[in-house]
């Protein structure tokens, strides 16, 4: 399933996200016993709990014991709904990273406190990249990555292949943890029922298996190991070795591109900082 932001009416939607209308809690009148951070809020709690497609303007009223008519007083729409949803829980991530250590140590823990965002919020990667939500969060929190990747002294153009491809890879990551998490409870069979089920018939229906793809045998003989006692489904497990692997590598090709670029003359890096 994937939600585009920014289907409500783009005024009353910047509005609302920048807080420059008036709350409904300040009209005159009685004072009513809703507002617009608790609606989002219990529509946050919502979409954590049961996913995207449980959300809905009616679900959020009867969690607050209210109509989902009542809600419009506040906030338009779902679609204005799904946008302050979006720019709130991303006001959880971090905003400063020490430099202390380097930008890589810094863009590292950045990274990791991205991935487990996304864990912890998996609904918000169903909201797609392609209309951007325009709030004040959104913009903070990529103020922050670019804050450290202009430690590294690379040009604008090159930070933000290097932002694209970061935020490509992580959400790309953590779906994949997201989706094993959820499996189970789509489907009705557990991950280590799908496997041991799975894997048998193959092995049943293909034989030699081995001698028709002997590179992936090499790949799976090279990196089997015992399951650890941790709990974690096998393909969550792996998914977190991917994200440690995948972003070194990452980090690698980072650094190699800087080391390039200053071998062609460009001054050191951590004298080209800019004070942001």
């Amino acid at each position: 399933m994937v939600v585009f932001a920014g289907q409500g009416d783009a005024r009353r939607s910047m509005a609302l996200l920048w807080r420059t209308a008036a709350p409904a809690e300040s009209r005159p009148g009685p004072k009513p016993g809703l507002s617009v951070d608790l609606i989002v809020d219990t529509a946050i709690a919502l979409a954590d709990a049961e996913g995207m497609t449980a959300l809905s303007m009616r679900a959020v009223g009867e969690r607050l014991g209210r109509s989902g008519m009542s809600l419009y007083t506040y906030v338009p729409s779902k679609g204005e709904l799904v946008d302050l949803m979006y720019d709130r829980v991303l006001g959880e991530l971090p905003t400063g990273y020490g430099h202390e250590a380097g930008w890589r140590a810094a863009l590292t823990a950045w990274a990791r406190d991205t991935w487990e965002f996304y864990l912890r919020h998996p609904w918000v990667l169903q909201v797609s990249q392609a209309r951007p939500v325009l709030g004040p969060n959104e913009y903070l929190s990529l103020e922050t990555l670019v804050r450290v990747l202009r430690e590294t002294g690379l040009d604008a153009a090159a930070v933000r292949g290097v932002v694209g491809t970061l935020f490509h890879f992580l959400r790309g990551s953590a779906r994949t943890v997201a989706e094993v998490r959820q499996a189970p409870a789509a489907t009705g069979v557990s991950d280590e029922e799908w496997w041991l089920t799975r894997s048998a018939t193959l092995l049943e229906i293909a034989p030699g298996l081995t001698e028709r793809f002997p590179a992936v045998a090499w790949l799976e003989g090279a990196t089997a190991s015992p399951s650890p006692e941790d709990g974690l489904p096998y393909l969550e497990r792996e998914a977190r070795k991917s994200f440690e692997t995948g972003l070194a590598v990452l980090l690698d090709g980072v650094e190699a591109t800087v080391a390039s670029r200053d071998a062609g003359g460009n001054p050191d890096p951590r004298q080209r900082s800019t004070g942001w």
